[in-house]
């Protein structure tokens, strides 16, 4: 069970070929993935703060995975190439996708606690998209309940045009898992955060937010000897990483 994501590692002007924005605003790029269960990365690699995510994905991929996407990932020709390899995916679908229904499940009680409120199999896209995926997929709608008390704040991003800072929400789930139980996708997919934890762990803790080269084998070296050091502290431990337990290595 791993989650995929990348996250930008602010960079110098002078770093030219840390292409981002403009040439005052560049930007290296982490891509990751993360064994879920054991919170220690898989695999990780350094590129331009713009490549994108999905190609360097492509890279990573190998059988016997269920890999947990964000939206980013949504692209139903990287689903059917998911599943050609022999793995599966769990990721959330951009909201205005669009499907052929093929069948609607029944919900069980332990489905509608954990927010389920549709789980169907469908053939996902349009007439001109549905050569990209030819595998019939699940989509679950979940009810997120937020908390009114702690508004979420609003984020440009690029890859998340949906979001919305409304406490409560409604997004989809799309896998190729057929016969696990809809509560089980929507705790899978839930763990997803386990990798943006451990993004903030890297740069706050780790202290990777500030680069110790300019070069992309300088940066890559100091990211993989973070990377090295978390696992480290979780083969020593036992437990997820920590600022204490860093500490204790150090």
């Amino acid at each position: 069970l791993v989650a995929v994501d990348g996250t930008l590692l602010n960079a110098l002007p002078k770093m030219l070929w840390a292409l981002w924005i403009d040439e005052q605003h560049r930007a290296s790029k982490l891509h990751l993935e993360l064994d879920i269960l054991k919170t220690v990365p898989v695999n990780a690699i350094i590129t331009d703060g713009n490549a994108n995510e999905k190609t360097v994905l492509r890279n990573f991929l190998s059988k016997d995975k269920i890999y947990v996407l964000d939206a980013g990932y949504s692209e139903y020709k990287l689903f059917q190439e998911i599943i050609d390899t022999g793995s599966s995916f769990v990721g959330r679908l951009r909201d205005n996708a669009v499907w052929e229904i093929i069948e609607d499940r029944a919900l069980s009680d332990n489905d509608k606690k954990a927010g389920v409120q549709k789980d169907i199999v469908v053939r996902l896209g349009c007439k001109g998209k549905q050569e990209d995926l030819t595998n019939n997929v699940r989509v679950i709608e979940i009810f997120h309940k937020g908390d009114s008390s702690r508004p979420r704040k609003s984020k440009v991003s690029s890859k998340k045009t949906f979001r919305t800072t409304e406490t409560d929400y409604i997004f989809y789930i799309v896998t190729n898992l057929m016969d696990i139980p809809a509560e089980i996708i929507a705790l899978i997919y839930r763990y997803r955060w386990q990798i943006e934890l451990f993004f903030r762990w890297f740069k706050c803790v780790l202290g990777c937010k500030h680069l110790l080269s300019l070069s992309v084998n300088g940066v890559s070296i100091q990211v993989y000897c973070a990377l090295i050091a978390s696992m480290l502290i979780t083969l020593w431990t036992g437990c997820k990483p920590n600022k204490r337990t860093f500490e204790m290595i150090c």
